[in-house]
């Protein structure tokens, strides 16, 4: 139904992080989800190998090597399930490209750093080259504010600052330590701490997702 894609120029903006978190969430509101890891880091399958919760499931390992098996892999897995979720390298690898020409959404995290802010240009570039390949309005692009901390005057001036490139801001998501103890379990935010703010979050951002992608 709907091939999501989390793009980034910069590491540790938290990709990984919401695409496993957002998988859960899907799962939470009864849609059928599957995950393809394109990160040559392979992140999320370290994440769902340390637990048998959702992610052990559903998260597919991709040969970054062969960029030009992603489109297939994501198309045959959306033949499947409601919604594939794709985390891509940071930087500019062909991979990441390749993930927007076949997305729907593209979702570009940003941390609070002013570089954070700086590579998110590049990304969006990409993105949008992706967009005019197609001659689409596909992917749709959509900016989110990532490891917030809102005691911070950064923290809290992310949206605005984000909202004057010209996308639409999702909801944000915080910096919290409970996201890391989830991982170390091998579970999601969703499966580890339901009664958390950080799930509160997480939530909000897959509801503010599936209005974009589910019509």
């Amino acid at each position: 139904m709907a091939i999501v894609a989390v793009l980034g120029r910069k590491g540790g903006i938290g990709k990984s992080t919401i695409v496993g978190n957002l998988a859960a969430e899907f799962a939470a509101m009864g849609r059928t989800v599957a995950v393809l890891d394109a990160d040559p880091q392979h992140s999320l399958t370290a994440w769902a190998s340390q637990g048998k919760g959702l992610l052990s499931r559903c998260v597919e390992r991709v040969k970054t090597e062969d960029s030009g098996a992603l489109p297939a892999k994501a198309r045959k897995a959306e033949k499947a399930v409601e919604i594939v979720l794709i985390d891509t390298p940071p930087g500019m690898p062909d991979i990441a490209y390749q993930a927007a020409l076949v997305a729907d959404l593209v979702l570009l995290p940003c941390g609070p750093s002013p570089l954070d802010l700086l590579t998110l240009k590049g990304a969006l570039a990409q993105a949008l080259k992706a967009r005019a390949e197609r001659r689409s309005k596909k992917p749709r692009i959509r900016f989110v504010p990532s490891k917030l901390l809102m005691s911070t005057n950064l923290g809290r001036s992310l949206s605005s600052s984000l909202e004057q490139m010209g996308k639409k801001v999702l909801p944000p998501v915080g910096q919290r330590v409970v996201v890391a103890e989830a991982v170390a379990e091998g579970l999601t935010v969703c499966e580890y701490a339901p009664n958390s703010a950080s799930h509160a979050e997480f939530e909000a951002l897959a509801k503010a997702v599936e209005k974009i992608i589910i019509r």
